[in-house]
């Protein structure tokens, strides 16, 4: 292969500092028996993760928490220390020991996907997307004044706390640069020949690396991911994440987008990227499986009875764990003594507990399914549940 072709982009000396300009995309890649056979795994399993999703009786229930539990983990990754648990809680109604804005900083993420789930009905993943899903995700919280749905106008850069332009770790490309970048960056999405997951692989180290936010660069990187699986109709609902992976291998994850920038590593990013798909997708299946194994169960226990409340009280801890009596009177339009008694029983039958002592404005939790929701990922192979 000719050296220039692994070359990713070409230094910008700016008085004191180098900036980085990635060079547009594709690169020459090399096919190796051993890319091959991990861009094959990854397709098999996120086929068969696809297959399963397309036979849920209803993925839009589980779809809910996996996207929480992604926002949760990819907020992570940027230092926002909010858990599942308590922004489930929060939503249902329950006080948490946890800064508002935390919450807020990760209920964004969650309003951001959705949003960026129906805008693709309309509009396919572009830089005006990129803008929107931004402005979604910067809302009222760190970083507003970071000009939220607003490419930056000012220079940025990646390194340790304290850090200067001049010791940055990595500098992304100037501000005049950016829209440039970004043109060529959706040029590649929509004329790619190469697979689809090597397509998003190469994207996604791409967007990272031209920065073109002042702060949530990477939340919206990892947001794009789903959305491009969805886009390209890999999987029917976004079932997938790769922030869990992400945060389990951090130093693993930078290292590669490093690699890349500094020698051209594509072969290495591309393996790396593409394990994280197969893990993540076995991760998914196993989540799912087991979701929906406890939850006939519970429907096994339930069924018997004089009114299908405490069944719809079931499908409602589906798409979270949490209840309030209050908040199933209203969602059901029940009264809130059927709602009560509905509860009532699912407590005696071990699918709920109380999860606060206050009497009024109480809050039931389905532990079962929160602790398989907030189980670290595994991230080494293995048969799907």
């Amino acid at each position: 292969m000719a050296e220039e072709a692994r070359i990713p982009g070409r230094k910008v000396s700016l008085g004191g500092y180098s900036a980085f300009v990635p060079a547009p995309l594709p690169p020459a890649l090399e096919w190796t028996s051993r890319l091959v056979r991990v861009l094959s795994e990854a397709d098999r399993l996120i086929g068969r993760l696809a297959g399963e999703g397309g036979r849920l009786a209803n993925p839009h229930l589980l779809m809910r928490p996996f996207v929480q539990r992604e926002a949760v983990l990819s907020s992570r990754i940027e230092g926002t220390q909010a858990t599942l648990g308590e922004l489930l809680a929060a939503e249902a109604g329950a006080a948490v020991d946890r800064s508002p804005e935390d919450l807020r900083e990760v209920g964004n993420y969650v309003t951001a996907l959705e949003y960026g789930i129906v805008r693709l009905r309309e509009l396919p993943i572009c830089a005006r997307m990129v803008r929107e899903l931004h402005e979604k995700l910067m809302e009222g919280v760190r970083g507003a004044q970071a000009a939220p749905g607003q490419f930056r106008t000012t220079q940025n850069w990646i390194g340790r706390p304290g850090s200067t332009l001049e010791t940055a770790s990595y500098v992304p490309p100037p501000p005049g640069e950016v829209e440039g970048c970004l043109a060529a960056w959706e040029r590649f999405l929509h004329e790619s020949e190469l697979p689809p997951l090597a397509t998003i692989a190469l994207a996604h180290y791409q967007f990272e690396a031209i920065h073109p936010f002042l702060d949530g660069n990477g939340r919206v990187g990892r947001l794009l991911i789903a959305l491009f699986l969805i886009e390209r109709q890999i999987l029917p609902t976004p079932l997938l994440y790769l922030s869990a992976f992400f945060e389990a291998s951090r130093p693993d994850y930078y290292e590669g987008l490093r690699a890349v920038s500094e020698r051209g590593a594509w072969q290495e990013w591309l393996e790396y990227f593409l394990q994280g798909i197969a893990r993540m997708s076995e991760d998914a299946l196993s989540r799912a499986a087991r979701i929906n194994a406890l939850l006939a169960e519970w429907r096994a226990k339930m069924g018997g009875g004089s009114t299908k409340t405490p069944l719809l009280v079931i499908e409602m801890l589906a798409s979270n764990p949490f209840v309030t009596v209050s908040g199933v009177a209203a969602r059901l339009g029940v009264a809130f003594t059927t709602a009560q008694r509905a509860i009532e029983r699912l407590e005696r039958n071990g699918i709920v507990q109380a999860a606060t002592g206050a009497k009024r404005s109480r809050v039931y939790c389905a532990r079962g399914l929160l602790q398989i929701l907030e189980e670290p990922a595994r991230l080494g192979p293995g048969s799907a549940e």
